[in-house]
């Protein structure tokens, strides 16, 4: 399990930290991915949105490290969301719509993510060997 709360972790280290980017500087942000001066101001209220979502998923994996066993909703979401962050950046990067200068985290990071994920992922005692207890009785907790 220390493996799979180290990645969660990191994972919910750099949610966190984009989310603190996007939310409290957007248009710093948006100048460092070389937004302007071709994206409207509007732009900003995407920033803020997509920060919400970075923040509640730092949340999230900060939640999952505690007891990753029973987050497996937390991790599975996150592997989709680093997915399709990954595939999306590739797709873009080989249109010529992206640099990799822009997106050099985005190239790499979902990729790691995903593989530290899976390869930690929380076995279920069935699968491990161990037999399954069943549901406790609300009397015997």
């Amino acid at each position: 399990m220390r493996g799979l709360r180290i990645t969660l972790i990191t994972i919910g280290i750099f949610q966190l930290f984009f989310g603190v980017v996007f939310l409290v500087a957007p248009s710093a942000t948006a100048s460092l991915l070389g937004l302007r001066p071709a994206a409207p101001a509007w732009a900003n209220w995407l920033f803020a949105m997509m920060a919400g979502r970075f923040l509640g998923y730092a949340f999230g994996m900060f939640a999952a490290a505690r007891k990753p066993e029973t987050a497996q909703a937390w991790i599975g979401t996150m592997i989709v969301i680093q997915a399709i962050d990954w595939l999306a950046t590739i797709g873009y990067l080989a249109t010529g719509h992206l640099a990799l200068q822009q997106v050099p985290t985005a190239a790499i990071m979902p990729v790691l993510f995903i593989a530290g994920l899976l390869w930690f992922w929380p076995r279920s005692a069935s699968r491990s060997g161990s037999p399954d207890p069943g549901p406790v009785p609300a009397g015997r907790r």
